[in-house]
């Protein structure tokens, strides 16, 4: 989001106009490194060679993964495959890995683990300082014990915020009123989604890019300010 609004990274070259604002910082999309139970691959350093999937082409889990092997400076073969794909790819042994951007748990995720079962790897250390370093968007998280069948001891990974945007165009006070029926559900749309979605201060951190007017109307009233 902030590289499309800043017309940088993937999006340097393409003629488009950031006519988009923040609502809310809905929740955080763990970056989560995946393979089998039963592989002998440890960590993401010992990725060096293998095949691994990186997600959709121009997805956000492909700039992800991009980035966290260039901060463990890996060489790896690496293949586009949507989430459903890597996840049968993984599991037939045809992959060594997968890289998924996506709340925790996923879906995916959980039935790869009940079929196969998994091990998820750390993104800590030396190199997620680098990758946070380099790009301010990301913020360490961690993925407790029992996220997923099989998952024994808690994961350390980075993160990214999952965004709601608005057109720059929508009037304010439908904006503000939108703004506000996203906190008032809050506890219900967390306990349908089954992710824990941000509270108003969580929602305007790590964003990046200015809130639509309306937002900030409906945040001043929680007293927070925002950029707009």
């Amino acid at each position: 989001v902030q590289d499309a609004y800043e017309q940088s990274g993937i999006f340097q070259d393409e003629e488009m106009e950031n006519k988009f604002c923040a609502v809310a910082a809905l929740y955080t999309e763990a970056c989560q490194v995946i393979v089998r139970a039963d592989s002998d691959i440890q960590s993401v350093e010992e990725l060096q060679g293998k095949t691994v999937s990186i997600g959709a082409e121009e997805s956000g889990s492909e700039q992800n993964a991009w980035q966290i092997l260039s901060a463990n400076e890996k060489l790896v073969e690496t293949i586009n495959l949507n989430y459903e794909d890597a996840a049968a790819q993984l599991k037939a042994g045809r992959i060594d890995a997968m890289f998924i951007t996506a709340g925790a748990p996923s879906a995916v995720v959980t039935a790869l683990a009940e079929d196969c079962g998994i091990r998820l790897l750390c993104v800590d250390g030396a190199a997620a300082k680098r990758l946070q370093d380099s790009c301010s968007s990301y913020s360490v998280c961690t993925i407790p014990a029992g996220t997923y069948p099989g998952q024994e001891e808690e994961v350390q990974t980075v993160g990214v915020k999952a965004v709601l945007l608005a057109s720059a165009a929508l009037p304010e006070k439908q904006v503000e009123q939108l703004t506000k029926l996203l906190f008032d559900g809050r506890e219900n749309l967390s306990t349908q989604l089954g992710i824990r979605l941000d509270t108003e201060a969580e929602a305007t951190e790590g964003v990046g890019i200015p809130f639509h007017k309306g937002a900030a109307a409906y945040y001043k009233t929680a007293d927070i300010t925002v950029a707009s």
